[in-house]
């Protein structure tokens, strides 16, 4: 089995868990590879990682049977930029906090282990946003899991975001930005603006305004074969253009298009992981403060 490992830096107390997994693994017999970015971090807290192999972003990774992503939710959203059409299986391991997508403790890091090795897991297949646009934003890697979001840049004065849905005028939105998420970033940034929950297994895309002027605007779901085209205009000329968790100041005259991507993402999910359990615990679902 191959399996190629890709992390961002973590506190002194996930260091040991790091350790763990790598020695693990080995003396599984696992062949381990690890990216060059993580590798250049791990080497400046002295893990001893110089016998592995490194792979870099852009690289292939259909030689890898899986994908192990060590952090929190945004690791799991920059491995992507690493799978991506090679649709490698991604396993989330939770090395941070909140954990949406990586949702193995580090409690139970050798079971999940030990599962994934005898083959006891399922693959959720999730949808990706692709955006074009024509100063090409995100090139190379122009795709992401959970959301587009475009917001002003300066705190005084809000923007106007034109929407137009598969060449029809949808709206004109007056507020201090707008996202497009997918049903899996249907759990973030779109819900804290008052955006719905989608099951990740649908295939829609959720238009969501960040604080608009005009309080009967609501969030609006869509297909995911529908392309969506924005134009920009405001006072300020300068507006911030992020792609989960990748973002560039762009000016006005930036003109984005988004549609699904024709790849997907693959997630290792184990029998005792459910979707509306996570939503419960995360959420706090049913949660009495009283007691």
């Amino acid at each position: 089995m191959k399996i190629a490992v890709h992390g961002k830096s973590t506190g002194p107390e996930a260091q040991g868990c790091i350790s763990d997994i790598i020695e693990y693994l080995q003396s599984d017999g696992i062949d381990l590879s690890i990216s060059e970015e993580y590798r250049k971090d791990l080497s400046e807290k002295d893990f001893n990682i110089h016998s592995l192999k490194t792979f870099r972003k852009g690289q292939s990774l259909s030689e890898f049977d899986f994908v192990l992503s060590l952090g929190g939710d945004g690791t799991i959203l920059d491995t992507i930029t690493y799978t991506g059409e090679s649709e490698t299986p991604i396993v989330g391991i939770n090395l941070g906090r909140l954990g949406f997508l990586a949702t193995i403790p580090r409690n139970e890091i050798k079971q999940a282990l030990d599962k994934l090795i005898a083959g006891t897991y399922d693959i959720e297949s999730r949808s990706l946003i692709h955006v074009d646009s024509n100063q090409d934003l995100f090139e190379p890697f122009n795709f992401g899991l959970n959301e587009l979001t475009i917001v002003k840049k300066e705190t005084s004065s809000m923007i106007v975001v034109h929407a137009y849905v598969d060449g029809d005028y949808l709206n004109s939105y007056w507020a201090d930005g707008l996202i497009v998420s997918t049903p899996t970033g249907s759990t973030g940034y779109s819900l804290s603006c008052g955006g719905p929950l989608i099951h990740p297994s649908l295939k829609n895309f959720i238009i969501t305004p960040v604080c608009p002027h005009n309080l009967n605007v609501r969030p609006i779901i869509l297909s995911d074969r529908s392309e969506i085209t924005f134009e920009i205009e405001g006072r300020s000329r300068q507006v911030m253009v992020s792609l989960d968790s990748r973002s560039h100041s762009v000016d006005d005259t930036v003109e984005i298009t988004v549609k699904r991507e024709e790849f997907e993402a693959k997630l290792v999910r184990f029998p005792e992981t459910r979707y509306f359990d996570t939503l419960r615990q995360k959420l706090n679902w049913g949660l009495d403060a009283r007691n």
